[in-house]
């Protein structure tokens, strides 16, 4: 069987004159994304050479790895021709949630002051619960979208507000009256940003690194290997082809959107131990960045496409992006304007392509 390139250079040969101009356009205007950011890559290099060290490639594995797990969540969403707005302040939640139980001892304003050192036994146990209160708020979020057919932006929409109101009900409770959740247990911190690796060239690679690459590794198999992952596209693609087919609809949707609260869960608990210090506003505008990482890597909002190697692709892409902007020394209020241009377009791009299609 001749691979995708093989078969576009014999398409494009018998192309004549005027169709060979359209498909050089076509394909630029298809991936003006790419191209802009590798002339963007490019032009900060020459402004910052920090840019091209070895502590900025670590900077960017960590930040890719911190990211990734919630991106993955919501491809899952996205491939249904959904989103999740409630993405970030599940994160919040988990983050908080993981912090108070994670801190130490001797911690200042201490949440729960009946605990004492938690251990290792205790830290896994804290990830599972983290996971599972993502994956409840995703459960909700499918059964209202699957059971009344309801728009993924509505139902996400309102769960964002529910959890972030619970978020804040949270660390207003219990004595805290909002203050930051911080003084984490040392075993906590060591067991997300320690390392269990040799430095390499110099540069520690935390564990969370390694907890990402396995994620990638599930994620992979669960889309590509698994019956649900075949359902998911084939919702995705055609909700009433798929019913028909024998495709529980409901279920599908359901599963896709619990797992990606998982995910949200997961990275929650990742992000209370990056970050030191946790705030009731911890994880606002992180589904953002992960939409756009998504579209960014081809998973498309008309349906039944993405892949896990896209969706890291765009989230590599989008931190690259970032890492420049800060390079450049480029005001924090312009980034947002930036970030907004980037998901425009990339969207625009991808609607592009699924319009030509058509």
């Amino acid at each position: 069987m001749k691979n995708p390139i093989s078969r576009k250079v014999e398409y494009y040969k018998t192309l004549d004159a005027k169709d060979k101009r359209s498909f050089w356009i076509d394909g630029l205007l298809n991936n003006a994304i790419y191209i802009i950011l590798v002339i963007f890559l490019i032009y900060t290099a020459t402004q910052n050479s920090r840019l091209l060290s070895w502590a900025a490639l670590a900077n960017l594995i960590n930040l890719v790895a911190a990211n990734l797990p919630m991106a993955l969540g919501i491809g899952g969403c996205i491939i249904l021709t959904g989103t999740d707005l409630s993405a970030g302040r599940i994160v919040g939640l988990s983050a908080g949630l993981s912090a108070a139980l994670l801190q130490g001892a001797s911690a200042a304003n201490k949440y729960f002051e009946g605990l004492g050192e938690p251990g290792l036994a205790m830290v896994v146990l804290v990830l599972l619960v983290a996971m599972v209160v993502g994956g409840i708020v995703g459960l909700a979020n499918g059964f209202f979208v699957a059971r009344f057919q309801l728009h993924p932006f509505i139902v996400t929409l309102a769960t964002q507000l529910i959890v972030y109101g619970g978020c804040l009900i949270f660390y207003n409770s219990n004595g805290n009256n909002g203050q930051p959740i911080s003084g984490l247990s040392q075993v906590f911190r060591s067991f997300v940003t320690g390392s269990i690796l040799p430095p390499i060239f110099g540069q520690t690679i935390p564990n969370y690194v390694l907890y990402a690459i396995v994620v990638f590794i599930l994620m992979w198999f669960i889309w590509n290997k698994t019956t649900f992952g075949k359902n998911m596209f084939a919702v995705g693609s055609n909700p009433e082809a798929a019913n028909v087919s024998g495709v529980n609809v409901f279920m599908t949707t359901t599963l896709v959107h619990t797992l990606a609260g998982i995910t949200y869960g997961y990275a929650g608990f990742i992000e209370a131990a990056r970050i030191s210090s946790n705030v009731s506003n911890t994880g606002q505008n992180y589904e953002s960045d992960a939409i756009a990482a998504c579209v960014i890597g081809g998973v498309s909002f008309v349906g039944g496409t993405g892949t896990v190697g896209g969706v890291l692709l765009g989230v590599v892409l989008l931190r690259v992006i970032y890492v420049c902007l800060t390079y450049l020394a480029v005001d924090q209020n312009m980034q947002y304007i930036i970030k907004g241009a980037i998901i425009l377009l990339a969207c625009s791009i991808d609607m592009r392509k699924y319009l030509a299609r058509k």
